[in-house]
């Protein structure tokens, strides 16, 4: 794991990702919804290779700060950047082709196609062909066909599930279906990977399973993670660097040590002691 250093932005990164551009920048990013202030003065900086960490309290804003970032939401001020890139005039779908994928707090897959089907759905950029050729059955379209079930068969390998793609995604169980959720992100050919609580309802063995594959993924890939989670034991034992986010607002940045041992974070997740 590499050590953290400070960039211009006032923001840690990972020492190996000195010297390359961010795969991820937000300035004073903020959304309002009819006059409350949901999210404020989010600043963040992510490595190219990073795995970062977003935790806080129920009700913080860190799934608003994904839906701000993957453009679900419309910022009502701040700047976003991807690679460089200002993302402002993007919608969802330009900032998936752009660089961004990610799963949900709420499992969202097709649940009656196939595992492969459901892979092929985050390949649907990267398999071109006309309608003509498609409806014509053209030797193009077989020739992407079969690109595209290989490569799906490599990601789901990835998770040792090429066994089970044939079977309806909907009747796997829990953990699988969390395990083909980032499955089929990374089929969209991500550089940053942001995953909303991917360790919910997974036991422990799982948890620890899902931990070693994180960062399989992100040495293979050599890809930015980002995840909001509540597994403590996972977010201090896989990030890198750790946001803590108490009512829309950023009140710890640091390593793992730094936050566990932060007395603001300490108070906002068990509340201040009574004096006397």
């Amino acid at each position: 794991m590499s050590k953290l250093v400070p960039v211009p932005s006032k923001s840690m990164i990972p020492e190996r990702d000195l010297g390359k551009i961010p795969v991820l920048e937000t300035r004073h990013l903020g959304i309002e919804f009819g006059g409350l202030t949901a999210v404020s003065e989010f600043d963040m900086t992510i490595g190219r290779t990073e795995i970062a960490g977003l935790i806080g309290p129920n009700g913080a804003g860190k799934t608003t700060v994904f839906n701000l970032i993957t453009k679900v939401y419309q910022p009502t001020h701040g700047t976003t950047l991807l690679n460089g890139i200002d993302t402002y005039a993007m919608n969802t779908m330009q900032v998936n082709r752009a660089g961004i994928a990610r799963t949900f707090q709420n499992i969202r897959l097709f649940q009656k196609m196939s595992v492969e089907d459901n892979v092929k759905v985050g390949l649907h950029n990267q398999t071109p062909y006309t309608m003509a050729e498609g409806v014509l059955r053209m030797p193009r379209y077989w020739s992407k066909e079969r690109q595209a079930h290989e490569r799906a068969m490599e990601l789901l390998s990835l998770f040792h599930m090429e066994d089970m793609a044939d079977v309806p995604a909907g009747s796997l169980p829990y953990g699988a279906q969390r395990r083909l959720e980032i499955v089929r992100a990374l089929a969209t050919n991500p550089s940053l990977l942001l995953l909303d609580e991917p360790a919910a309802g997974m036991n422990p063995s799982e948890t620890a399973e899902l931990m070693e594959n994180i960062r399989h993924i992100r040495d293979t890939f050599q890809i930015a993670i980002m995840l909001i989670e509540h597994d403590m034991s996972l977010v201090m034992g896989i990030c890198e660097g750790i946001l803590v986010l108490n009512h829309g607002k950023i009140i710890a940045k640091g390593t793992p040590q730094q936050i566990q041992n932060d007395p603001v974070v300490i108070e906002a997740y068990l509340g201040k002691k009574k004096e006397g």
